[in-house]
């Protein structure tokens, strides 16, 4: 084979980050941008989503897809959130209290959504979708009536006028970068949090651990022909309950993380976006939903932040209005699923073609 022909399958074997990595150069040269601010900008970015994204590995790999219903464990951090900001518990311990306090939680919800995805096999995605829709209906609930209308709980900081239901608006400064400061490395506007990034490297590595254990290959085999593994004596639907609350958790502790960064829970929205914005994330790195690595993960969150750094960036410079760049991003959001999702489509019909080919 020559080099060529070698570039060109390299090419389209990895089309979709290579799409959006064009993007990026071609949106950071229209904005002119600065590469240190967009290094700082997207350093931030990195740390506060990776673990979220690296929440959906574990799903694809057992054959569930793409997992939406992530949102769920990020509900069960802000329940957790909300208690110890009631409780006024600051600092690190108090966000390790939030962590532990979100485990039982995202458990009891991953349980319950793996349960829903075995009656609902072959249409996982937009079931985990649906049920995100569903259980925010409940976490209004809530937060809206039940709290301070139900279960006593007074608290004038969090609680709204009338004493029933959370405020649109929660402060985290109690938790405020109790990650992030611990140990960390400033350079102007550049700062890195090298305990956060330390964390988050710790469970890529035990994911990565996970799956080469006798437990993962369980999962493997289960999201690679359930039938085989159900004859091989694997109980599938507990695997796959098992992924789900694995993933579930994980993106409890990624929403932790994400949210003591910002400083500001937004009681009824800050959950809303987590599985889009994860999902495309780790699509633009080359996942699919039958295939997923950490690298991936990495490689996906970057562009797609970086992305959403510049455009807004370039709309300025090219039509004297950041909003269309905004536009942009809500395009980018919900588009690059779709986009995704279909040159991934394209590269399997590519794959197939060559196949039939070398048969021939």
């Amino acid at each position: 084979m020559s080099l060529l022909q070698n570039i060109k399958k390299g090419i389209r074997n990895n089309i979709v980050p290579v799409v959006f990595t064009i993007l990026c150069l071609v949106g950071a040269i229209v904005a002119q941008a600065s590469p240190f601010f967009l290094l700082s900008s997207v350093v931030v970015r990195l740390a506060r989503n990776l673990l979220l994204v690296f929440s959906l590995i574990i799903p694809v790999v057992s054959g569930l897809g793409l997992n939406f219903g992530i949102v769920l464990g990020a509900m069960a951090a802000q329940i957790a959130l909300v208690a110890v900001t009631h409780w006024n518990i600051t600092g690190l311990g108090g966000f390790v209290v939030a962590a532990i306090l979100s485990v039982p939680l995202s458990i009891l919800f991953g349980w319950l959504t793996g349960k829903v995805l075995n009656k609902a096999k072959g249409n996982e995605m937009i079931t985990s979708m649906m049920l995100g829709f569903f259980a925010n209906g409940l976490y209004q609930l809530l937060f809206l009536f039940i709290l301070g209308g139900v279960i006593p709980m007074v608290n004038e900081a969090i609680m709204l006028p009338s004493g029933i239901g959370i405020k649109n608006t929660v402060s985290l400064r109690g938790i405020k970068y109790a990650l992030d400061d611990v140990i960390k490395i400033s350079y102007g506007s550049l700062t890195i949090p090298i305990l956060t990034f330390a964390v988050i490297a710790l469970f890529a590595l035990a994911i990565k651990f996970l799956l080469q254990t006798k437990l993962g290959q369980e999962l493997r085999c289960v999201g690679q022909d359930m039938n085989i593994a159900a004859t091989s004596g694997i109980d599938v639907d507990k695997m796959r309950i098992i992924a789900v609350i694995m993933s579930t958790v994980l993106a409890a502790w990624g929403q932790l993380i994400h949210l003591q960064n910002i400083g500001i829970l937004q009681t009824y929205g800050s959950h809303e976006q987590v599985g889009l914005f994860a999902v495309a994330s780790i699509l633009i790195g080359g996942a699919s939903v039958t295939k997923a690595t950490i690298g991936q993960a990495v490689l996906g969150t970057f562009l797609f932040h970086l992305l959403f750094i510049i455009s807004p960036m370039a709309g300025q410079q090219l039509v004297g209005e950041p909003q269309v760049g905004e536009y942009f991003r809500a395009f980018v959001a919900y588009g690059v699923i779709g986009v995704s999702l279909a040159l991934h489509a394209w590269q399997k019909q590519q794959a197939q073609k060559d196949k039939l080919k070398q048969e021939i």
